[in-house]
């Protein structure tokens, strides 16, 4: 079973939270569920974000979106120059519902609209590629906000990602095989940067407009009819 990655506008606006439509939200929740979402926001992070340029494998999109989830990174971009971007219910395991997913597909150079995009929100572009000048992970200065660019397994990142790129970044390797699988690939990156971000004193963490916003989105995506329920509660103000 699979569903193709919608774009989120939502989450790129943050709009004054209706603070007495959310109480009421909440009076479907239980503290338990409350206080997960607040623990998990409070390790959501917009510092790093993930770009997939063409990834047609839904099973290596798919636990890339997980990978995500579990280290924190609240964004993905998915660039559809070639193929659509599809994630498996079964792999994703869920992830894909509290995440910021963007999709460009609407244009023939997507993967400049993406790059553009990012650039113009501070981030660097980090190609994943064991490119001549490629910067080790260990060594990847994280203070910077980063964008980081994975492609297909065979081909790896576009020409056109390369060329504007702002660094490359490669996972140091001893053995005879010379790549990755994607999805393991963003794994041991993302872990390793996470990691190492926490331990710095970079303000990192998402805005409290954003956290609540999120908050509100996933406390909504939590409740079974919420459309109805929200409707009647705005019926009876």
């Amino acid at each position: 079973l699979k569903f193709i990655i919608s774009k989120v506008n939502y989450f790129y606006v943050c709009k004054m939270v209706d603070k007495d439509l959310l109480t009421y939200f909440e009076g479907y929740l239980t503290e338990k569920r409350k206080l997960v979402f607040q623990k998990v926001l409070a390790n959501r992070t917009r510092h790093f974000t993930v770009v997939l340029e063409d990834i047609y494998q839904s099973h290596n999109a798919s636990a890339v979106v997980r990978t995500c989830d579990i280290f924190g990174v609240q964004d993905i971009h998915a660039i559809e120059n070639k193929y659509n971007n599809k994630v498996s219910r079964h792999v994703a395991k869920g992830s894909q519902k509290w995440l910021s997913i963007n999709r460009y597909r609407e244009d023939t150079d997507n993967t400049k609209l993406c790059l553009d995009k990012l650039k113009g929100e501070g981030y660097q572009i980090i190609a994943t590629t064991p490119h001549d000048d490629s910067c080790h992970l260990q060594d990847f200065d994280v203070n910077q906000k980063s964008a980081f660019v994975f492609g297909v397994e065979a081909e790896g990142v576009s020409d056109y990602v390369k060329e504007n790129a702002d660094g490359f970044l490669k996972i140091p390797m001893v053995g005879f095989t010379e790549s990755l699988n994607i999805s393991v690939a963003a794994a041991i990156i993302l872990q390793n940067l996470t990691a190492k971000l926490r331990n710095t004193e970079i303000n990192w963490q998402l805005s409290n407009e954003e956290k609540e916003n999120l908050y509100l989105n996933w406390v909504k995506q939590t409740i079974k009819n919420v459309d109805k329920i929200e409707a009647y509660y705005k019926n009876q103000r």
